[in-house]
């Protein structure tokens, strides 16, 4: 990932970048006016954190990329597999129950906030679609990323050999430690090669980052970025959830078309 960014600093993926009608950016959690455990770009309202802190961390990032304020639309994301399409008629609107936005309407920013789940970012150039989608272990294993090139081809035509993806930075293999549920449900779903360093109570590391790119591989998705980056191991630079023990904030990932 590439770093940019004046009073907020945010990451762009170098894939992505080439492309000057697409706006992408992954946020950190410096950059803000919140406190404490929400210090200091928190984009999350339902964390706990002072709503007036919040409004200007959105105006902030706003300002940043150089779109309005209330033009972000976001989802209530329930850790589903659940698509939306998002217009311009959805601008300054939350999206119920959804864990993925995809859009063909310029200037319809897509804001979808994490601290450990995965980003997934999906461009196609050809068509001028974009999709962003998010992937904790239920939405991976519910095939979160699958139904988003799924939604697009079926949206708005795209072929996903056209599509560029990017896994953005997650909670990686090396921290994201399961039990026996999780296993089980991986195991069922996905297989066992994306979990690791098995322990004699059964439990395991799980890793997101391969999980998602398999995904988005075996969907016929032409290029594939991982950031590897994950985001215990970074908490400093990012929110994590378990990194922080469950009292964090949320950083964004932004897509929008020009």
């Amino acid at each position: 990932m590439i770093p940019r960014g004046r009073s907020v600093p945010y990451y762009v993926f170098q894939s992505l970048d080439s492309y000057p009608e697409l706006l992408h950016a992954v946020t950190t959690r410096r950059g803000g006016v919140s406190a404490g455990h929400f210090a200091s770009l928190n984009l999350g309202h339902t964390v706990g954190d002072a709503p007036e802190a919040v409004e200007e961390n959105h105006r902030r990032l706003a300002e940043e990329l150089g779109i309005p304020k209330d033009f972000f639309v976001s989802p209530r994301q329930v850790h589903g597999n659940h698509v939306a399409i998002a217009t311009k008629a959805s601008r300054g609107s939350v999206v119920p129950d959804t864990d993925a936005l995809i859009t063909n309407d310029r200037m319809v920013p897509l804001l979808l906030r994490f601290a450990d789940c995965t980003p997934i970012l999906v461009y196609d150039p050809r068509r001028h679609a974009i999709g962003l989608g998010h992937a904790g272990w239920r939405g991976t294993v519910a095939r979160m990323a699958e139904a988003l090139v799924r939604a697009m081809s079926e949206a708005f035509g795209s072929d996903p050999a056209d599509m560029i993806a990017a896994v953005g930075p997650a909670i990686g293999p090396c921290c994201y430690e399961v039990g026996p549920e999780v296993v089980s449900r991986v195991e069922q779903e996905l297989g066992p090669e994306f979990l690791s360093n098995r322990k004699a109570d059964g439990h395991a590391y799980f890793d997101l980052w391969a999980a998602n790119e398999r995904q988005l591989r075996d969907s016929g998705v032409g290029k594939v970025e991982v950031a590897g980056v994950c985001t215990a191991c970074h908490k400093d630079e990012f929110f994590s959830h378990r990194g922080d023990h469950g009292r964090t904030g949320r950083f964004g990932v932004v897509m929008m078309l020009r």
